[in-house]
């Protein structure tokens, strides 16, 4: 295994997107810190990439490399490989290049403009995105062989999870405001890794009054140890279930 990983992540750190990808990360990284005196408020900037390009980049990447890599994919079943072998080193191969790149991109200059418990957050919650949304990506490929619909079905998590699910969320609480709908954030919230991960730094930044009567839930719970723990069990959760699901579907897939 260790030989095709390492094949497979030379091939995509040269890459010219992955280039591409993380030079932006740090011009737009440097950009905010260096135009804002209040290094908080570069945070803010940057979770905003965090939560929209992020995951964007990530899932559309990966969807296409699957699919670029698919006839090498097959040259490697005809070999006495496994599948697990061949699933796993395609899957960590993306992964750690775009990880480097975020952290190259936004965890350096982070760390030097913004080293402080609030910077770490931004910089963890933004890797573990970067790594659910690789995982997303495999198993949308997986379901389907056709290019087209399995980037169409990429695209559509990702626009479910960054737009629709907060008009969804709404629509619930308009329907139900005759009830105390407060504590059902917090579950609403671990539904989605976007919205957990902008509580995450948020609530760290003592901006929690900004998010009206349910702040003080948010507060209370995302600003606890346990809360704390049970948001990164889902986030991981959110990062190991569909690529299992996807190695599951990719194991009894006939290439």
């Amino acid at each position: 295994m260790k030989k095709v990983l390492k094949y497979v992540l030379y091939d995509i750190l040269r890459n010219r997107f992955v280039i591409a990808y993380t030079l932006l990360l740090l011009l737009i990284s440097l950009a905010f810190f260096g135009f804002e005196v209040n290094p908080g408020k570069g945070v803010i900037s940057l979770l905003n990439i965090n939560l929209i390009v992020v995951p964007l980049v990530s899932i559309i990447f990966a969807s296409t490399h699957f699919y670029n890599s698919y006839e090498f994919l097959e040259l490697l079943a005809s070999q006495p490989l496994s599948r697990k072998t061949i699933f796993f080193s395609q899957y960590l191969g993306v992964s750690i290049s775009l990880l480097m790149a975020f952290l190259i991109g936004v965890g350096l200059p982070v760390l030097v403009y913004e080293g402080t418990i609030t910077g770490f957050r931004l910089v963890l919650t933004g890797s573990i995105l970067t790594l659910i949304f690789v995982s997303l990506a495999f198993l949308s490929a997986v379901i389907t062989r056709d290019k087209a619909k399995g980037m169409g079905l990429a695209l559509a998590i990702w626009f479910y999870f960054s737009v629709v699910y907060d008009g969804l969320v709404l629509s619930i609480f308009l329907n139900f405001s005759d009830y105390p709908m407060e504590k059902a954030t917090v579950l609403f919230s671990l539904l989605n890794p976007i919205d957990l991960a902008r509580i995450l730094v948020l609530i760290k930044m003592d901006v929690s009054a900004l998010m009206g009567i349910t702040g003080a839930v948010f507060q209370s719970f995302f600003g606890s140890a346990s809360g704390l723990a049970v948001s990164l069990t889902a986030l991981i959760v959110w990062f190991i279930s569909p690529v299992l699901v996807a190695f599951s579907k990719f194991n009894k897939k006939d290439l």
